[in-house]
């Protein structure tokens, strides 16, 4: 798994096919929470597991998974 200090507030999060999934708010436990001023995650706050990130290189996070299978599968936080 990643270090979750390699993950950092902004850093853009990506999917496996380099399309947009949404911007790091911050590290929440064992998921990134995704910023809710950012259009990709549809102006809500979403949940995503540290165990999708595949990587982190030039300031993104990727994930092991396409942007629509990361926003089928994301949770919404309450």
């Amino acid at each position: 798994m990643i270090p979750t200090s390699d993950i950092r507030e902004h850093m853009e999060v990506v999917g496996s096919d380099g399309g947009h999934v949404g911007k790091v708010d911050h590290v929440l436990g064992t998921d990134i929470e995704l910023s809710k001023m950012d259009f990709g995650s549809g102006l809500k706050h979403h949940l995503i597991p540290l165990t999708w990130v595949e990587q982190v290189v030039d300031d993104k996070v990727q994930l092991n998974m396409t942007k629509d299978a990361a926003k089928a599968a994301w949770r919404q936080k309450p």
